[in-house]
């Protein structure tokens, strides 16, 4: 039988990973289907479900059941107009040409899965969700000899889908549990399901936490260092050199435990497998002591930063910067240890909460009227009921862009908000840092993040401050509608050769930049806009900026090309930075059948299948 907190996760997790959306799938319509007759007609045009009865008397007169058809036909004339006026014409160079979906009911045992955004989903027959190694072990011996894909996939969370694989899925969200704890040497042995947050909380009574922390706290700790995920500080390493050994499932070799002492060249290769190698199963982490952080948040200007700049890596544990297009602001947010403060700072904050979001709702309540989204007596006509001041700034942020994602003077005036927001929100708080490093990262959203070389902290390059001087330069210079903020993070190396910052010398720093563009809307058209606006954004960044600095892109954040040209010039790409022959030697040795593969790692490290 289940755990009972597993199986609630095992049932969460095929809810979508969506903080204030739901996606619409076609998962979504068909669980509506189910519980409904055959009879029952859906208008996607509306997005409503209504039902009819077929069941007629037997005293019906004819012109009743003439009626009735009538009726049938007018509906589908409806239906046929509403879907014709709903979708552009083909005729309109802004737009392909639109496809319409049947929905029909899914067979039962179909597993819709959706990244975190909604911007990638598959649908499978195999997904599989292991209890203990010895299911593990099973599942993939099976799939090896049958020669049936099962790729790993986490929490989902990734934007660019990594784990999806249509041909099926392993999940191990219910092998989560804490395996052991050595709390002299601070070292934690856990299975790979478990969440970043369930095993905070679960050593935190033995005065223990991770190093490091991405900005929210849901991935499975066996996804979050196989696509070399990273927290911030300079001198601070990502998440993967956390890691002291991996418990690997492999299909040829079967259950096979690496560290750098056994078989170092597979281990450091493996902790940023990209799930390639093998199913990780089990993780043992170097953890540190538990300990309170001060955050300091303020707003600075970016001649302000340029001056402080080697100061402001050297002197705090963590530190990032949020820079806001189209204004001069730079949020700058540092945390350091309370000791290091002698005990939390006496500060009062200039403005209450309400007032520091006071012009962001001024200006909500303004665009509705001007975008006419409210009613005769000035009622909103948004679905979303809930009281303006209930919203947070991340939530107000989203309907605000989604009034007019794509206008670019639209967009600076949430901008300016949001600066506004930051600097009357300036100010200490005091937490643990699995509490403090966290980072509300608003709702959907389509997300490109680049790491590149930055120096040393001894001798920095300022090559992190350019490449944010000229990437506001080209956001202006297109006018593009770039909402905020453009995150950047630093970290040390990462002796993984397949980890975005790897690198031979522990002194090397790596700064990561973070692009969004926000989905605040389930409207088709409106998110295939956004979406073809990001990827102008992302496509200018790159043509301009990514090989002057060195930059390559996280691998949770990765796009594939579809044009072979451009896909062949990425692969040429990732050869020169990264180990791709070595990679795909330990791929072939270990997963002959490339059971634990999926179309991107297919397109981005093709094998040959000579050996």
């Amino acid at each position: 039988m289940l755990r009972a907190s597993a199986l609630r996760r095992s049932l969460q997790y095929h809810l979508h990973q969506n903080r204030y959306y739901h996606h619409s799938s076609t998962s979504s319509h068909s669980h509506l289907l189910r519980g409904l007759t055959s009879t029952t007609t859906i208008s996607t045009s509306q997005n409503f479900v209504r039902t009819f009865s077929t069941s007629s008397s037997t005293s019906s007169s004819s012109d009743s059941e003439l009626r009735k058809y009538l009726g049938y036909a007018a509906l589908l004339l409806f239906c046929g107009a509403a879907t014709y006026y709903s979708f552009p014409f083909p005729g309109n160079a802004k737009h392909k040409k639109a496809q319409i979906f049947r929905y029909a009911p899914l067979p039962e045992d179909l597993h819709t899965v959706s990244n975190w955004s909604g911007t990638h989903e598959v649908q499978t027959r195999n997904f599989h969700q292991p209890e203990n190694l010895e299911q593990l072990e099973k599942i993939v011996k099976e799939a090896h000899d049958n020669k049936s894909r099962i790729r790993p996939v986490g929490s989902g969370l990734s934007p660019n889908g990594i784990g999806l694989s249509r041909a099926g899925m392993v999940n191990l969200a219910l092998m989560d549990r804490i395996l052991e704890v050595d709390k002299q040497n601070k070292i934690v042995r856990v299975e790979a399901g478990i969440r970043v947050q369930q095993l905070v909380d679960g050593i935190k009574g033995h005065g223990l936490t991770l190093q490091n922390f991405a900005s929210i706290r849901e991935q499975q700790i066996g996804g979050i260092i196989q696509v070399g995920a990273h927290g911030t500080g300079a001198r601070l390493p990502p998440i993967d050199e956390q890691v002291i050994s991996l418990k690997l499932v492999t299909p040829a070799k079967g259950t096979i435990e690496v560290s750098k002492e056994k078989d170092p060249e597979l281990f450091y290769l493996a902790r940023c497998g990209l799930g390639g190698l093998g199913v990780v199963a089990e993780v043992t982490l170097q953890c540190v002591e538990r300990q309170e952080l001060v955050e300091h948040t303020a707003v600075s200007t970016m001649n302000e930063i340029k001056k402080n700049h080697k100061k402001l890596l050297s002197d705090n544990k963590h530190v990032k910067f949020l820079y806001i297009p189209y204004t001069d602001a730079v949020v700058v947010v540092r945390c350091n240890p309370v000791s290091k403060w002698r005990g939390p700072p006496k500060f009062k904050p200039k403005y209450t909460k309400d007032e520091a979001i006071q012009h962001a709702r001024d200006l909500y309540a303004e665009s509705l009227k001007k975008y006419r989204a409210v009613d005769a007596s000035g009622k909103s006509l948004d679905s979303d009921e809930r009281d303006i001041n209930e919203l947070s700034f991340t939530e107000l942020r989203d309907k605000l862009i989604a009034l007019d994602p794509l206008n670019k003077n639209h967009i600076i005036k949430v901008n300016q908000a949001e600066a506004e927001f930051w600097q009357k929100s300036e100010g200490y708080r005091v937490g643990w840092s699995d509490e403090i490093l966290g980072f509300d990262c608003g709702g959907q959203q389509w997300v490109s993040e680049i790491c590149f070389p930055a120096g040393t902290l001894a001798r920095p390059s300022m090559k992190d401050l350019e490449y944010i001087e000229e990437l506001k330069r080209l956001i202006e210079k297109e006018e593009i509608p770039a909402p905020a903020p453009i995150e950047q993070r630093w970290t040390t190396s990462s002796r993984s050769p397949m980890s975005p910052a790897s690198s031979s010398s522990q002194e090397d720093i790596f700064s990561w930049v973070g692009i969004i563009m926000y989905l605040p809307t389930m409207d088709a058209r409106q998110r295939k806009n956004i979406t073809e606006e990001f990827f102008h954004y992302r496509h200018l960044t790159q043509a301009n900026l990514w090989d002057q600095y060195s930059a390559f892109e996280h691998w949770a954040k990765i796009e594939v090309p579809k044009d072979k040209e451009e896909l062949a010039a990425l692969q040429a790409r990732l050869r020169k930075r990264f180990p791709v022959d070595a990679y795909n030697k330990a791929r072939r040795e270990l997963d002959p059948n490339r059971i634990l593969s999926n179309n991107m790692l297919e397109k981005l490290f093709p094998v040959s299948e000579t050996i």
